[in-house]
């Protein structure tokens, strides 16, 4: 099978608006992470080498490498999102005609919806460094292309809220409460104050225009 991310553009949207169970929403988080931080290296990209912004060549390279990195972590949540939703589906299928059968299908789909719970958490915490590095992109990079960076923190923004969305939802289904509260606060503590922070980057890009 096509690993995700090598699919068409309009193959990808193709699934995405189908009936399928994926791609969905997860997918499409950690999407909006990705495009972030190619964003991000497209700023970079076209401020390296210019000489009216040597000054902060150096910084804009370190910004790059960062974001690159990061690209490639939120590329694979497309695919881990999709690998723990089909799992957890298969779970879903699986037998329930006797009280062994219940349980044993009980502690499948509670195991594997932990690893559900995770994997937006994760992509959450990615979204976040990606509105930190949008900023540095907003205040250093090149003007010509510095709407671009507020593309960038929008995307992330939208991201990070959209993987919130699936942490809470996985999370409501879960048994062990002191896991889902652990969940919970981890990623309220990842969207305290992101508002006034994706503002001031997009109020950055804006004075730069």
């Amino acid at each position: 099978m096509t690993d995700i991310k090598d699919k068409s553009l309009k193959t990808y949207l193709d699934e995405l608006a189908s009936k399928a169970p994926t791609p969905g929403g997860g997918c499409a988080a950690a999407l909006m992470g990705a495009q972030a931080t190619a964003l991000v290296g497209m700023v970079c990209n076209l401020t390296i080498g210019k000489p009216k912004y040597a000054e902060v060549e150096a910084e804009m390279r370190v910004l790059l490498d960062k974001s690159e990195t990061l690209r490639e972590r939120l590329t694979g949540m497309i695919k881990a999102d999709v690998d723990v939703f089909d799992r957890l589906m298969a779970c879903y299928g699986m037998p329930k005609e006797t009280e062994a059968q219940k349980a044993v299908r009980s502690e499948a789909i509670q195991a594997v919806l932990e690893e559900a719970t995770e994997v937006p958490l994760e992509c959450a915490r990615a979204c976040f460094e990606a509105i930190e590095l949008s900023r540095i992109a907003a205040e250093k990079g090149n003007t010509g292309v510095i709407s671009d960076a507020g593309v960038a923190v929008m995307s992330a923004y939208a991201g990070l809220k959209s993987a919130a969305l699936n942490v809470y939802i996985n999370v409501g289904s879960l048994k062990d409460k002191e896991f889902a509260e652990r969940k919970t606060q981890d990623l309220e503590s990842i969207l305290e104050g992101i508002e006034q922070a994706v503002d001031d980057v997009y109020r950055i890009v804006k004075e730069r225009l």
